[in-house]
């Protein structure tokens, strides 16, 4: 299935988006450089604390009201970038900073972090284990002192389990902040990382180059770059987010609590992990395009030797077989009765002689 995927849609997963020229475009006027085409924008307000939890649905207008209330942590999540100005309205009620606004409709925004007064921007990429459309979208986040606003490209259903813990009040996650929240979805994304990545492990070594009962076909090599490419993307999006938590490790973010900063160093080592193992697929990939090549070596060495072979042994017979095809007049053993079953013995001995050189020196 996962071959299938590469196979079909490895032209869509690198295809890039619209390229934003900043030179021209206004500042204060945002550009959505995705699909225009995309799923219709969404939006959902989860209010809870300890004791309770509450799902909405509200206006953009309402947004900066509703978040007032000191009492509860809100959460905001929106599907779908295609309707800029709705988010625009959001953030600007929030009073995010303009090109804060437009780098979140800039999918070729490379993933970052920003600290503002009242405010801290994240922006990074995230991969969809096993999608048939898209294998990587872009996720932004705005933490706040009591909310945290997630925009994503699509609906996928990364925090499906966070949902399902905030209704049950499962775990610590409704005793805590919003940065306690940031962490968790992180969290999601890297094991969403962590699945794709065992994905192409397992296609990479699947592949088995020494099963001789495998076709070795160039279609290999295809699979080969297709999985490469998948990995070199993946590492490409998760380096930015090991430099994230670096920087929250180096600097002191107002807005996450000191007790979560242990939570968000754990990230780092899951982006070293992670980086560990897009290497050891990286590796095994060499290993198998060498591989590729020296079994093709082999094989061509094997056909160049049979080849050698049979012309080895029909050289001293064109040879014979020249010699008395010569228009000479004075042959003996033309007139003599037994010439013509000698010079097939003659041959055969040779044929004969060959073969058991061939077979001392393993040629067979």
């Amino acid at each position: 299935m996962i071959r299938h995927y590469y196979n079909q849609n490895v032209k869509k997963l690198f295809k890039p988006h619209k390229l934003l020229n900043r030179k021209v475009v206004d500042p204060d006027s945002f550009v959505f450089t995705g699909d225009e085409n995309s799923e219709p924008f969404t939006m959902q307000v989860f209010a809870y604390n300890e004791q309770e939890l509450e799902l909405k649905e509200p206006l953009e207008t309402s947004i900066a009201s509703t978040f007032n209330d000191p009492s509860h942590t809100f959460w905001l999540n929106t599907y779908s970038f295609s309707n800029p100005a709705a988010i625009s309205d959001i953030c600007t009620r929030l009073k995010v900073h303009s090109l804060t606004i437009q780098d979140i409709l800039d999918l070729n925004q490379r993933p970052k972090l920003e600290e503002f007064d009242d405010h801290c921007f994240i922006t990074i990429k995230s991969t969809v284990p096993h999608s048939m459309e898209k294998a990587t979208e872009q996720i932004s986040f705005i933490l706040g002192k009591n909310f945290l606003i997630s925009f994503q490209e699509r609906k996928a259903d990364y925090f499906k389990h966070l949902r399902q813990r905030l209704h049950e009040n499962k775990g610590v996650v409704r005793q805590r902040g919003p940065d306690y929240l940031l962490f968790t979805m992180l969290e999601s994304i890297l094991d969403n990382y962590f699945k794709t990545l065992h994905a192409l492990e397992s296609e990479s070594v699947s592949l088995d180059l020494l099963n001789e009962d495998k076709d070795i076909s160039p279609e290999i090599l295809r699979t080969i770059e297709d999985i490469g490419r998948q990995v070199y993307s993946i590492k490409k999006a998760i380096l930015p987010i090991k430099e994230i938590t670096l920087t929250i490790e180096r600097e002191e973010i107002a807005l996450i609590e000191e007790r979560h900063l242990k939570y968000f160093l754990e990230l780092k080592d899951l982006c070293l992990t992670l980086l560990d193992t897009c290497e050891t697929i990286e590796n095994n990939l060499e290993s198998n395009t060498n591989l590729f090549f020296s079994i093709q070596s082999h094989k061509m060495n094997q056909v160049m030797k049979t080849l050698t072979v049979v012309s080895t042994i029909f050289i001293p017979l064109t040879f014979i077989v020249g010699i008395y095809g010569m228009n000479f007049k004075y042959m003996p053993e033309l007139d003599w009765k037994f010439g013509y079953p000698t010079v097939w013995l003659e041959m055969l001995m040779v044929v004969g002689g060959m073969w058991i050189f061939f077979r001392r020196k393993r040629w067979f």
